[in-house]
C-alpha cells in the first residue's frame, strides 16, 4: 500500500512544479468551506460474515464538515469532520440492529486532476489524494489512512457542488460524500 502512496506522490509533486509557477489564482490564499452528506458503506473484511449468517450493513448517514486551503492552483489541503447523524444499522435475519457510529476527523493532500471549462464563469474539476483519519472512539479510537477524491462544479467565483467518494484503509469502508460550498 505505501508504494502506491510513493507512487501518487511522486507523480503529483512533478506535475506541482510547473503548476507553482503558473499559478492563476487571483489571491494567494484561499479556501473552501461547505456542508455535505457523507454514507459509509459496508467493510469488506464483513463479507464473509453476511454470507455466513445472513446478516445485511446498511450504510451510515452523517454530517461532513469540510474546508480546503489552496496552497496553489493545484495543491489542497483538506480538513473534514465527520458527525454521524444516525447510529451503523445492521439488518439481522430480519430485524434492525444499531451499534453506535463514530465521528472522525481528518487531513491530508489533494491535488487537482484536470479542469473542463464549461463556459466563461463555471467549470469542472476533478480531484483526488491521500488522506488520514482519526476515528474518534474513546479509548478505542485508531487513525486511518483513506483515499478521497470527488468531482466539483464551480459556478461563478465561489459557489461549489460535489460528489466523490473515499475507501478507508484501516477499517476496509467505502464512503460516498456530496454538498455545495463556498470558495473564499
Amino acid at each position: 500500500m505505501k508504494y502506491i502512496y510513493t507512487v501518487l506522490l511522486a507523480l503529483c509533486l512533478t506535475s506541482q512544479a510547473h503548476a507553482i509557477t503558473t499559478d492563476s489564482l487571483k489571491k494567494h490564499f484561499r479556501f473552501e468551506l461547505s456542508f455535505g452528506q457523507t454514507l459509509l458503506f459496508i467493510s469488506n473484511s464483513q463479507l464473509v460474515n453476511i454470507h455466513n449468517t445472513s446478516n445485511i450493513v446498511l450504510p451510515t448517514s452523517a454530517m461532513l464538515f469540510f474546508s480546503e486551503f489552496r496552497t496553489n492552483r493545484n495543491l489542497r489541503i483538506p480538513v473534514f469532520f465527520n458527525l454521524p447523524t444516525e447510529a451503523k444499522p445492521f439488518l439481522v435475519n430480519g430485524l434492525l440492529v444499531y451499534e453506535k457510529a463514530s465521528p472522525s476527523i481528518g487531513s491530508g493532500l489533494e491535488f487537482k486532476l484536470f479542469e473542463i471549462k464549461i463556459d466563461a464563469r463555471s467549470k469542472i474539476e476533478a480531484e483526488v489524494g491521500p488522506l488520514a483519519a482519526v476515528i474518534l472512539d474513546g479509548r478505542k479510537s485508531q487513525v486511518a489512512p483513506l483515499i478521497a477524491g470527488r468531482i466539483k462544479i464551480m459556478r461563478g467565483e465561489n459557489f461549489i457542488m460535489y460528489i466523490g467518494g473515499s475507501y478507508t484503509f484501516g477499517v476496509n469502508t467505502l464512503g460516498m460524500l456530496y454538498g455545495t460550498g463556498s470558495v473564499f
